[in-house]
């Protein structure tokens, strides 16, 4: 099984720009990128499958970039029933500092922050040299767009996706950064950075989405009665994320371990077996927490979260 076939096997697929990002995935040596705004302090449980396929793919050969928005962040990517709260300027940057922090000693990564180069675009500059590539009706046509026009969208939201186009040429001329990777409701902001970079530079740039990881019912994955499963272990300590696994509906968890950790194709299909002969036990949702918790906080947090719960 190739690399790309393996994660189609776990359901990290969505979309593909162009059929040459399998050959690209499969060769190695691609420089990608994946980004974050700093809406808070730490990333959470829903994030960790999209930082986890850019380890995937480091651990494949491939060389990740992390994005925190420093820029974007003060704009906000449009939701799609209602504008984002603005956040001050000193909070987005408290934000940027911390996620800075987490990132580095959970997955290592190269960061960047877009501020550093949006901050000198003028906005004279801003209109001539990347407004003038986007039409409105290629706007109006994205996804996230055109569902918000009967609420209502106001220019800072519908700017957004210039800015995050921005980001990808830039990366694109600075850091030989060729391919974005993103969640699905990204998709529209990523083509609109391949557009920009074929326009401004008449070469190639692909991107790649995943499905987003979801409850069974369609809600998002580590959301508990409106509180997020933090990867800060000040925030969700082991233990409350033991009993987050744990309590992971039956039907779903197969799912989360195909994405959610690193266990080969051959594991997940024996847990699936005990899975299905002998739920009550709960074997699977336990190695699921065991290998999340342990990624992230190490063996120790793992094995003391496991001595409370019992």
């Amino acid at each position: 099984m190739t690399f790309f076939e393996d994660l189609k096997w776990r359901g990290l697929v969505k979309d593909v720009s162009s059929p040459k990002v399998e050959e690209l995935l499969n060769n190695g040596g691609v420089t990608f990128y994946i980004g974050t705004d700093p809406t808070g302090d730490s990333l959470h449980i829903g994030h960790f499958s999209s930082f986890l396929i850019a380890s995937r793919l480091k651990k494949a050969g491939h060389n990740p970039i992390l994005l925190i928005g420093g820029a974007t962040g003060q704009i906000g990517d449009p939701k799609p029933t209602a504008e984002r709260a603005m956040i001050t300027k000193e909070a987005v940057q408290a934000n940027v500092d911390s996620l800075t922090r987490q990132v580095k000693k959970i997955f290592g990564f190269e960061i960047v922050n877009n501020y550093d180069w949006s901050k000198d675009v003028n906005f004279i500059d801003y209109l001539r040299d990347y407004g003038k590539y986007f039409p409105i009706n290629y706007m109006l046509d994205k996804d996230i767009i055109r569902r918000r026009l009967d609420a209502g969208i106001t220019y800072t939201e519908f700017s957004y996706m210039i800015m995050q186009a921005l980001d990808f040429l830039w990366l694109y001329q600075n850091k030989n950064c060729i391919m974005q990777v993103a969640g699905q409701d990204q998709w529209g902001n990523i083509t609109a950075g391949i557009d920009l970079i074929r326009k401004k530079t008449g070469k190639e740039a692909y991107g790649m989405t995943m499905p987003l990881i979801t409850k069974k019912d369609g809600t998002k994955f580590g959301k508990t009665e409106g509180n997020a499963i933090w990867l800060d272990i000040n925030k969700t300590s082991a233990y409350e994320m033991y009993q987050f696994f744990i309590n992971t509906e039956d039907d779903m968890v197969i799912d989360y371990l195909k994405k959610l950790t690193f266990l080969s194709r051959e594991e997940i299909e024996d847990l699936e077996k005990l899975h299905l002969e002998v739920p009550e036990k709960r074997i699977a949702h336990k190695k699921l927490a065991e290998e999340v918790i342990t990624f992230l906080h190490g063996h120790e947090e793992y094995e003391h979260a496991l001595k409370i719960s019992e």
